[in-house]
């Protein structure tokens, strides 16, 4: 016995050392550890399991369920310092229940600037663990548990940890350090440079998380029904901090679904004053249904902000949960306008609802009748009607010997009047005997109260003839005794049946909706991995020597899955690329394949011949532009403009690869009239992980006049002869000979915005390709004049559009693998239709966001509800440079190889839309540390710019494959 006490208490101050060094890790990286952070929740956690080790049941409480709180209400009793933590805790304690528990279960909103409005808002976990972790915010957690061991006797076993002479005392000197924090639930201003680096958390995170966690991504179900709710969410009839999450709250979102809303309904809130208009809403949380109606005043703007806080409407907001209303009321006025009256269990009726004319009641029941089911349901039910769909019940008549089909249907000019009832399941229903209200078809159920016991006991012949006892003869008023029991089990079969439907078909309903989203990101066939043998090992330069040797007979399907499960083996990467991206096709024979190269090389020197003649008149512009500007200084005018101009020019060389071009320009130009200022550069580029608000495109970036200076990279006319005079093939010295005999004849055709359109772009292009990749080893000087001629010439077909800087990153692994200007302007071609779309110019990017929330949200929504809470960074901006680049910047050489051709080929054997499941792996990869540290949208933007090129690749593209897999079979319901 006294060796397994022993080891639990070794286990229990284990957990606590544990969760202090965490605590203490935080305090020094961030200097100040939060108050909802999870190593709290965590080390109140294994406090209070020290603390109710072995405790005596005189000292727990023979009566209360907490026993925490009564061994702190007894120590208070004789340790002042414990007292006072009794007095704090009660406080917050009755804060809490007050806010929870308004009359009627309605709140009106606070205003925003009240000062009333100052209850705590605390999260599950800590209200769960009030006690302990109230002692450590108060820093005096060290101080009770110290006089708790001091005085072990009276609340403590023998074998206790805190009754242990080594134990106890232990537990107390390693709360000291957690009790001298600064805890606080606002970041500090310094909290970006002082957080820990991406390395670091990585490594924390492998080391804590050896154990593992329950609620692993490998352990989680694909697709939860019921979503579970983060530990920070709080209960549906609790209002909003501000006005624009409150508003935003009435809509559709990831905790509530949002099943009716109707503009325009007015409420009089007062005797005293006029029906105002608002906005209706009906919500379902996964245990609940709550009315929401709101002021249209708080819901258009019309409103300052000053105005919004001090607003008189917070007041009249309702809030209605209808698991407290028990009766319905509606009222038909002449002019066709209905009123309804919700009535609650203690007969309080709430201010009336005035829908406008129409039918917009009857879809609110209609809505209401399903968000009821399956717990509840109206009495009586809507009828459905066939052609019409849901419509009021009919009045019918019953005497008290039977009941009259006599329907009585009231005239369009009279006011007609409904009374519906919430019933649930258990709860008894009263009966009129009066008019009543049935659903046609039914007549009245026989209830069990209705039944009278029969004085001829079992003898009754008619009774026992009965199949069921619900075929009653109407000439016997006899019931068995055991009658009752025999419908109650009936009802409660019938009960069960309902409720395994319903849940069959809202789980039905929600696979529907999810196929309807999700189906259009991956192909509906699945293609194996093992099947007809294993991919794993990608296409091998064997696998790839048979296709050429029987270039008709080989599946086209069988190489992209190789490629797709394994990738490509580096050594035959330059034959393989050019049929992923399509500049040959699969089946082709070698005369064809040199027929299509044959083409390209012509295609691509008319090319370069046509924007190479278009650049000798530009330079030849640039060069009279500079005499222009010589003039000046010679004759002293402006000297001083000029030479400003120039050390702004200068200051832009050793700008970073995204720094837009344009206000490099802008300096260099000498404008006429003032011109605003650029916007900030870091925000046009993908590095800043925020998605470009500027248009690169030609039109928007033509000069108005390039005669004022721009020098750019032509400044040099002979230099830039010499570096044109280095590589486009054999027959570069006749193409650079022809360009300007070209020149000269066609030079009167070049209009003058066409020269500033590809001045502009040739500008840009130097720029870029002279960073491009510096420090690659392919990129001799070289191979960058190569890879701007490329550039060039794919910019030359495509003015319209322009140079958007990261083509260039683009354009680079191309040219390392094939190590050929023609072959890699073909293959550039062919990768452009594609990632085009994604620059400034084309529209995929949002439609990638919206994917992105639309995945996450099926397949973790734990994850979701994290992000959404933590500043809401679900617009997925983060991920905007991944999708730009096909993330390039984020793996090293090697891998972007392997990630850009399992891209290529999932387009043909899982989904066109592959780009998107590695970003979701990306941030799969990382959940628990994004989960764990309560990252928000600066803090992931920051993590994941210090992680780039430390990814493991091969396990991203494996998670990658399983979330296509997993959304296949949803789809397939299997």
């Amino acid at each position: 016995m006294s060796c397994s006490a022993d080891a639990v208490k070794d286990r229990l101050l284990w957990n606590v050392k544990k969760e202090v060094k965490q605590i203490m890790e935080e305090a020094v990286t961030r200097k100040f550890v939060h108050e909802d952070s999870s190593h709290i929740i965590a080390l109140c956690g294994v406090v209070e399991a020290c603390l109710l080790h072995m405790l005596k049941r005189r000292a727990a409480g023979f009566l209360r369920t907490d026993k925490v709180a009564a061994l702190f209400t007894k120590v208070g009793k004789t340790c002042a310092i414990a007292g006072d933590v009794c007095k704090k805790v009660q406080e917050l304690q009755q804060q809490v229940e007050s806010r929870k528990n308004q009359p009627n279960g309605q709140e009106p909103l606070k205003r925003q600037g009240s000062t009333t409005s100052k209850t705590p808002v605390l999260t599950p976990q800590a209200i769960k663990h009030i006690w302990v972790r109230t002692a450590l915010i108060e820093k005096v957690l060290d101080k009770i548990v110290q006089y708790i061991v001091d005085n072990c006797s009276k609340y403590y076993e023998k074998e206790a940890l805190l009754a242990d002479p080594v134990c106890g005392p232990i537990l107390a000197s390693l709360l000291v350090g957690p009790c001298a924090l600064e805890y606080t639930k606002l970041k500090t201003a310094d909290h970006y440079w002082t957080d820990p680096s991406a390395d670091e958390l990585v490594q924390r995170h492998r080391i804590h998380g050896a154990h593992g966690r329950q609620d692993s991504p490998s352990k989680r179900p694909a697709l939860g029904i019921r979503k579970r709710h983060s530990s920070g969410s709080t209960s549906d009839d609790r209002f909003a901090a501000s006005a624009r999450e409150y508003v935003e709250s009435l809509h559709q979102n990831s905790r509530t679904h949002l099943l009716y809303g109707k503009n325009n309904v007015l409420v009089q809130p007062k005797d005293d004053l006029e029906a105002i208009p608002g906005y209706l809403s009906l919500h379902q949380s996964a245990d609940s249904l709550t009315l929401k109606w709101t002021p249209n005043q708080l819901m258009n703007g019309t409103l300052g902000d000053s105005e919004l806080e001090k607003s008189v409407y917070w007041d009249y907001a309702l809030i209605v949960p209808l698991s407290q209303i028990v009766c319905i009321h509606c009222h038909q006025q002449p002019e066709s306008r209905w009123t309804l009256v919700l009535v609650s269990q203690d007969g309080t009726q709430r201010p009336p609802l005035h829908f406008p004319q129409g039918g917009h009641l009857l879809a609110f029941l209609s809505c209401l009748e399903n968000g009821l089911l399956p717990r509840g349901q109206l009495e009586p039910p809507l009828w459905s009607q066939q052609g019409k769909g849901k419509v009021f019940p009919k009045l019918r008549k019953r005497n008290s010997n039977k009941s009259v089909d006599l329907e009585e249907m009231p005239a369009e000019d009279t006011s007609t009047d409904y009374v519906f009832r919430i019933i649930y399941p258990g709860h008894k229903h009263d009966n009129n005997s009066g008019e009543m209200i049935e659903m046609q078809g039914f007549g009245a159920n026989l209830l069990s109260w209705q039944l009278e016991h029969c004085s001829q006991g079992s003898s009754c012949i008619s009774c026992s003839m009965g199949s069921s006892p619900y075929d009653i003869p109407s000439c016997c008023t006899c019931i068995h005794d055991r009658t009752p029991l025999k419908m109650l089990c009936e009802s409660m079969k019938r009960q069960i049946i309902s409720r395994a439907f319903y849940g069959w078909l809202a789980h039905c309903r929600h696979l529907s909706t999810v196929r309807t989203h999700l189906s259009a990101l991956v192909n509906h066939s699945i293609v194996p991995p093992d099947r007809p043998a294993s991919a794993a090992a990608g296409l091998t330069k064997e696998v790839w020597s048979k296709y050429q040797k029987d270039r008709k007979n080989y599946k086209e399907l069988e190489l992209l899955r190789r490629v797709y499960y394994g990738g490509v083996q580096h050594e035959i990467r330059k034959e393989v690329w050019p049929f992923l991206l399509g500049h040959y096709k699969f089946g082709m024979a070698k005369k064809e394949m040199d027929q299509v190269d044959a083409d390209i090389a012509l295609r691509y020197q008319k090319v370069m011949a046509e924007w190479k003649a278009c650049e000798v008149i530009v330079k030849q512009r640039e060069k009279e532009s500079h005499s222009a500007t010589l003039a000046k200084f010679s004759s002293g005018s402006s000297i001083d403009s000029h030479v400003q101009r120039l050390i702004h020019r200068d200051s832009t060389i050793s700008n970073d690869v995204f720094i837009s071009v344009d206000d490099s320009d802008a300096v260099e130009q000498e404008p006429k009239e003032p011109a605003p200022a650029a916007p900030a550069a870091e925000f046009d580029s993908p590095d800043s992980g925020l998605p470009s608000s500027r248009n690169y495109s030609v039109a928007s970036g033509i000069l108005s006049s390039i005669d004022d200076g721009q020098g750019g990279s032509f400044e040099d006319g002979a230099e830039e002869e010499g570096r044109s005079e280095a590589g486009a093939g054999l027959s570069e010295e006749q193409l650079c000979s022809h360009a300007e005999g070209l020149a000269s004849l066609c030079a009167a055709s070049y209009t003058i915005e066409l020269l500033d359109t590809v001045a502009l772009n040739l500008h840009r292009i130097d720029k870029d390709v002279q960073r491009c990749d510096r420090n690659y080893w392919y990129f001799t000087a070289e191979n960058l004049e190569k890879l701007r001629n490329v550039m060039c010439s794919y910019v030359w077909e495509h003015l319209e559009v322009g140079y958007v800087q990261g083509m260039c990153d683009l354009l680079a692994p191309l040219m390392v693998i094939l190590d050929n200007d023609q072959l890699a302007y073909s293959c550039f071609s062919h990768l452009m239709k594609r990632m085009s779309q994604n620059f400034p110019n084309g529209g995929a990017m949002d439609t990638h966001f919206a994917n992105m929330r639309s995945l996450i949200q099926i397949l973790d929504s734990e994850l979701f509800e994290l992000m959404h809470q933590n500043g809401d960074y679900t617009h997925f901006y983060f991920c905007y440079r991944w999708f730009l680049l096909d993330f390039k910047r984020e793996l090293l050489y090697e891998d972007v190889f392997t990630v850009w051709e399992v891209i290529w080929a999932a387009k043909h054997i899982s989904s066109e839309h592959f780009v998107l499941f590695i970003a979701l792996a990306l941030v799969e990869v990382y959940r628990e540390i994004i989960r764990d540290n309560n990252m928000d949208f600066t803090d992931i933007i920051k993590f994941f710019n210090e992680m780039a090129e430390h990814h493991d690749a091969a396990e991203i593209l494996r998670i990658a494959r399983d979330l296509v897999y997993k959304v296949q079979t949803l789809i397939e319901n299997k």
